[in-house]
């Protein structure tokens, strides 16, 4: 026993020093933020002052990109190295279960393989519970995040425009009053919980301000949410303070965070609808709710930053900014951002995505090319990269950084790609998917090919040269048809294969 003690106390400074050498990593996810969103990618009318000093001390990626033009699959990928399409992920309803498998590998389980301690704070919306039972919002709320690898969640439980209205810390909701029972859905009868408008029979209860498709279910805080909830009004979040909610969290994980290094997924609900920036943004902007709750996502970004600061973590600390798709103006209320050109939606003059075509929802570059930033002040020199680089491969990066064996079934469609993370090469990616709704594109080299999808697809075959075209303006499918054909079936062959690193 006494040469056990004497061997942990020799052990354990050469314990500490390995896990000090570590990076700890967080990830500062925005939400329907696009490329020309911030300052440092062009934007002029939105003020962006700490994420555009995380750009000048970091890596700014000119050519980054989710896997999707929508969230929930682009978070999945990210989170598994999986695409969104192999699983039928896509945009999930507020009462859908838990969309990743609990016994494959994630990232947070790359980083709990190295030592680390993981937590997850923000928006989730990758749904909550068993598939085929209902989801018990009065008792243990599970399988969630950490059955999936996060040590610690504090949760936005769908997203903001959706039902319950409520947070969630590990598996039970925050504040909730047993005597008024939270239920999503439809509920049991008898029941004698807070009954909330109905947006549809009550649009006069829409005070903050009315829909304009389909957000007009429960009316919580003044504002139509999709889908209906009764119960939970102790526990109801604020709008306006939520940004601040989930900043007080993530400085109390960084100020709690032991010996250990760390991974923090900090997913912020900014700049989704409904758009409800804290008075204290109002008018930052003259683009109304979208520009002033761009600008208090940027005051959340320097706020981690300085916390980082305050604990002497930033030296050390890998921290990536980046999106889960590309802008979106109306998006369900009407709040004033939306004007429509000829062309396409920009928000009063302002385009989210500068010059690539489409948005959220849409296969084109606007789609999946977003703000993709990476600081590391210990590594990392500053600068820009022209890479190709995905989030979806993540979970490969990661696990070679911190030398994690990968399995074959692992994250098969993430690939090592951590010399062009840290700005070590300029080759990035020879190629990689991307999707929208049932749309798929691939991009390899200068080119973008958009396969029709299947029968139900609206989108029709398009080759596109972005060297020379890079709004994807010019459809020259009919110029390389062999070249089309090759991409067509590279596509089919992945998609076949069910993965994308060898």
């Amino acid at each position: 026993m006494k040469s056990a003690l004497i061997l942990t106390a020799l052990l354990l400074p050469v314990l500490h020093a390995a896990n000090a050498a570590k990076p700890n990593v967080v990830i500062i996810y925005g939400d329907d933020v696009g490329y020309n969103d911030v300052g440092a990618y062009g934007c002029k009318l939105i003020p962006t002052p700490n994420i555009d000093k995380l750009a000048a001390g970091g890596l700014r990626f000119t050519d980054g990109h989710c896997s999707a033009a929508t969230c929930s699959p682009s978070r999945f990928s990210m989170l598994t190295g999986h695409y969104g399409f192999r699983k039928g992920v896509s945009i999930l309803p507020p009462d859908a279960p838990l969309c990743i498998p609990t016994d494959i590998l994630t990232l947070p389980h790359v980083f709990k393989k190295a030592g680390y301690d993981t937590a997850v704070i923000g928006k989730w919306h990758l749904g909550l519970g068993k598939k085929g039972t209902p989801t018990d919002w009065n008792g243990e709320v599970k399988p969630g995040p950490l059955e999936i690898g996060f040590d610690y969640s504090f949760l936005l439980p769908s997203t903001n425009d959706r039902v319950p209205c409520v947070y969630l810390e590990n598996h039970r909701v925050v504040n909730l009053d047993p005597a008024d029972p939270l239920y999503v859905g439809n509920p049991p009868k008898n029941h004698n919980s807070t009954v909330y408008p109905d947006g549809r029979k009550n649009p006069e209860a829409m005070t903050y301000y009315s829909n304009s498709h389909g957000h007009n279910h429960s009316v919580i805080n003044g504002i139509g949410r999709i889908g209906t909830m009764v119960g939970g009004k102790s526990a109801l979040w604020n709008d306006e303070t939520m940004a601040d909610e989930f900043v007080d969290q993530a400085r109390k994980y960084l100020s709690k965070r032991g010996d250990k290094p760390f991974f923090l997924f900090f997913s912020s609900q900014d700049i989704h609808v409904p758009r409800a920036p804290h008075p204290r943004f109002h008018g930052k902007t003259k683009l109304g709710y979208r520009g002033d709750a761009m600008v208090q996502f940027d005051w959340s970004v320097g706020a981690i930053m300085e916390a980082l600061e305050k604990e002497g973590l930033a030296e050390n600390t890998i921290v990536i900014f980046s999106s889960d798709n590309g802008p979106v103006y109306d998006d369900g209320y009407k709040d004033g951002t939306v004007v429509r050109t000829s062309t396409k939606e920009v928000d009063q003059g302002h385009d989210g995505s500068g010059p690539y075509r489409g948005g959220k929802y849409q296969i084109y570059e606007g789609g999946t090319r977003v703000p993709f930033i990476i600081s590391w002040p210990a590594k990392i020199k500053p600068g820009v990269s022209h890479a190709l680089v995905n989030q979806i491969d993540f979970v490969a990066s990661f696990a070679a950084l911190l030398e994690i064996p990968l399995d074959p079934a692992d994250a098969p469609d993430s690939r090592n790609n951590l010399d062009a993370l840290l700005g070590q090469s300029e080759k990035g990616l020879p190629f990689m998917l991307e999707e929208a709704g049932r749309a798929i594109g691939i991009r390899k080299g200068p080119w973008k090919y958009i396969t029709a999808g299947n029968a139900k697809s609206k989108v029709k075959p398009q080759l596109y040269n972005l060297d020379d075209d890079i709004g994807e303006q010019k459809n020259i499918i009919t110029e390389h048809p062999e070249l089309a054909k090759e991409l067509e079936e590279t596509i089919r062959k992945l998609k076949k294969s069910g993965r994308t690193r060898p």
